[in-house]
């Protein structure tokens, strides 16, 4: 008797990788990114058409940012076992801010001094016009203005509202409320618990619009600037994207070395977030889900609560880089030769306006239109001459952005020895992430399904 054998087909498994790689979402992104540049090129019309999708993206995740910064920042502070820990984190935080971003800011002005990407272009500034440059008629807030962004004109405002540091500001003060009434507001800390459970899971739904974001980012990009896009100041976009290189590689792997961690396999992990933020250019777009990944990766969650919220608004090194060189470069274009004395200065005022832009569309172009403004060294109307590729130069800014506060938060749980080593070494290795305590588990990237019969812990 014979017995009939059939091989197996060898499709099926292909058809299911390619299933399985569909439904992943660093890959629908970047699919999204292909259509939007092919579009863009092919139909310029129906690439500028689109382009609301992207602002639709970012207006339904600015939606969900504040009550996931309130629902973060409180239950992380309300849980502690003495607030001198939040205290201790902030203060951590801050001074570990102030160092990337003069650092950040000091290797922007090297290599602008050194490569000189605006010597010999000899700009006539009578051709320039001010009123061309887009926010020229806004400005970084100044102290008065910043402390007004911070004070909420009423408590349940700030948490409706979109302004992230009047929703911080209320979080830390009714996290501390709540850590020191103790039992009696226990049901009130639980309540906020649950609530989170229920913004991370809006987070997840929303984060599957991404790659319609991406599309329409990036239609409209390639369809408004076309190949010129590429070719107009392409030095200064080479040398900055050359620089954001050089400063991820350097700068983010010698601190992820100290950490124990290898940056390529951090940067797999956040491949999703990294990837939504390069298409959007918001790295606000990507806090909610940069908050969760950290917390499966093994950073505590008050680390988290505080150094992520407060990250985005003090951390930006990638703007920072970006700062001083589109300075210096908008000085060597019109032939204005700007002493050491005068570059340190400037950079003072830039440590000063940079902060607090949360928020804020082209918050580093307006930062950098007030700087210029504040020190009077280069006339406001040179801005006119990176206007158009800014959109451009915002990529390698978000990027380190996102990052850079993931390293960030890192650090502060080694330094505060709230960070578990051989559990983000075995996330990045590919093993399943544990839940978070309180939350439910979100799969990887966003992308698998998630086990609503798994206990939360």
């Amino acid at each position: 008797m014979t017995i009939a054998t059939t091989s197996p087909d060898p499709i099926r498994p292909r058809r299911s990788r390619l299933v399985r790689l569909l439904s992943e979402l660093w890959f629908q992104v970047l699919l999204g990114a292909v259509l939007g540049i092919a579009v863009g090129l092919l139909w310029p019309d129906v690439g500028v058409a689109v382009s609301p999708l992207n602002d639709w993206f970012i207006d339904i995740v600015k939606m969900i940012v504040v009550p996931v910064v309130f629902c973060v920042v409180t239950t992380s502070i309300a849980s502690m076992d003495s607030l001198r820990k939040a205290g201790r984190i902030g203060a951590k935080a801050l001074g570990y801010f102030i160092v990337l971003s003069l650092v950040s800011m000091l290797i922007g002005l090297v290599v602008a001094n050194i490569f000189k990407p605006g010597a010999g272009m000899k700009i006539n500034l009578d051709e320039l016009d001010a009123e061309s440059i887009p926010g020229h008629d806004q400005h970084a807030p100044g102290v008065v203005e910043f402390i007004d962004n911070i004070i909420p004109g009423s408590l349940f405002g700030a948490i409706t509202g979109n302004e992230i540091l009047a929703a911080l500001m209320v979080s830390i003060v009714l996290g501390c409320a709540l850590n020191v009434s103790g039992e009696k507001a226990a049901p009130i800390t639980s309540g906020i618990a649950a609530l989170s459970t229920v913004v991370f899971k809006i987070v997840s739904w929303v984060m599957r619009l991404a790659p319609f974001g991406t599309f329409g980012a990036l239609a409209m990009v390639v369809a408004k600037y076309g190949a010129e896009s590429l070719q107009q100041l392409g030095y200064l976009i080479l040398l900055f994207t050359g620089t954001c290189i050089v400063y991820v590689i350097v700068i983010l792997g010698a601190i992820s070395r100290a950490c124990g961690l290898g940056l390529i396999a951090l940067m797999r992990y956040l491949k999703d977030e990294l990837l939504v933020a390069l298409s959007t250019c918001s790295s606000e777009a990507v806090l909610p889900a940069l908050v969760r990944k950290l917390e499966e990766l093994g950073v505590g969650k008050p680390v988290v609560g505080i150094v992520i919220p407060s990250g985005f608004s003090f951390n930006l090194d990638g703007s920072a880089v970006y700062l001083t060189m589109a300075s210096l470069f908008l000085a060597q274009a019109v032939g204005i030769d700007l002493s050491w004395q005068q570059q340190l200065v400037m950079v003072g005022v830039m440590m000063l306006t940079s902060k607090g832009t949360a928020g804020i569309a082209g918050g580093a172009f307006i930062v950098l239109a007030s700087t210029v403004t504040a020190v009077g060294h280069i006339p406001l109307a040179a801005l006119a001459l990176i206007v158009g590729i800014d959109r451009i130069l915002n990529e390698g800014r978000v990027f380190i952005n996102v990052l850079g506060n993931a390293l960030a938060a890192i650090v502060i749980g080694k330094w505060e020895n709230d960070f578990d080593q051989d559990k983000a070494r075995a996330v990045l290795a590919g093993k399943r992430a544990q839940p978070v305590a309180g939350t439910q588990p979100v799969a990887d990237a966003g992308t698998q399904p998630v086990d609503d019969k798994q206990s939360v812990g």
